[in-house]
């Protein structure tokens, strides 16, 4: 997302898809990562109950400094 939408921070728009035939709940694992490839910082998001088919979208904010660069990832995701 622009830093300008953020405040200054860095954040990761995250969109979440039930894509079974039933209610479920995810959880994601988002991971920002220096140009060294090493994680400095880990942040979750999350999407309670979802109906099948349908998307929620979340947003991951960093917490560090805007220099150096980081880049999100996408590090794990669970349903539950």
């Amino acid at each position: 997302m622009p830093r300008a939408q953020t405040g200054g921070v860095l954040a990761v728009l995250v969109t979440i898809t039930n894509k079974t035939g039933g209610e479920a709940s995810y959880a994601v694992q988002i991971d920002f990562k220096n140009a060294d490839g090493k994680v400095v910082e880990t942040r979750y998001v999350g999407a309670e109950r979802l109906q099948p088919g349908k998307k929620e979208q979340s947003i991951a904010f960093s917490h560090q400094p805007p220099e150096p660069k980081l880049t999100p990832f996408l590090a794990k995701a669970q349903r539950y």
